[in-house]
């Protein structure tokens, strides 16, 4: 399965592991799952930080690639038609970032990791972070 980190999936899973209910850690864990840090996650956790909204341990430009080599996770680059796929989605949802995750994972058929209520109203594939 190629499971789809949300931002804050991404930083539990780096950071504070216990946060993730036992399914989804289960499924982070298990190697036979690809597991996947999008662009726009990145894109997120820059913004936020630089809006003093976020509080790593390192600037976002050192931390995020540490926790990549660290955990093995892989980038999930956006691609042009996934990015324009966010304009036939519903409303269901405002935050920018989390309407980029959902048209990726609609797109390359990605089940998506968050703890997000909202991505249900996609008919995204969604393990409960």
């Amino acid at each position: 399965m190629k499971l789809l980190l949300d931002t804050h999936t991404l930083i539990w899973a780096a950071t504070d592991v216990g946060r993730l209910g036992a399914e989804a850690r289960a499924a982070i864990e298990d190697g036979t799952n690809e597991v996947l840090v999008s662009v726009v996650s990145a894109w997120e956790i820059a913004i936020k930080q630089s809006l003093g909204k976020l509080d790593l341990a390192r600037p976002a430009e050192h931390w995020l690639p540490e926790v990549l080599r660290r955990t093995g996770f892989e980038v999930a680059e956006l691609s042009l038609s996934s990015a324009l796929h966010v304009r036939g989605l519903a409303w269901h949802h405002k935050d920018p970032f989390d309407r980029l995750l959902i048209a990726q994972a609609l797109e390359q058929g990605y089940t998506i990791v968050s703890r997000d209520p909202a991505f249900e109203a996609y008919g995204v594939p969604l393990l409960r972070a």
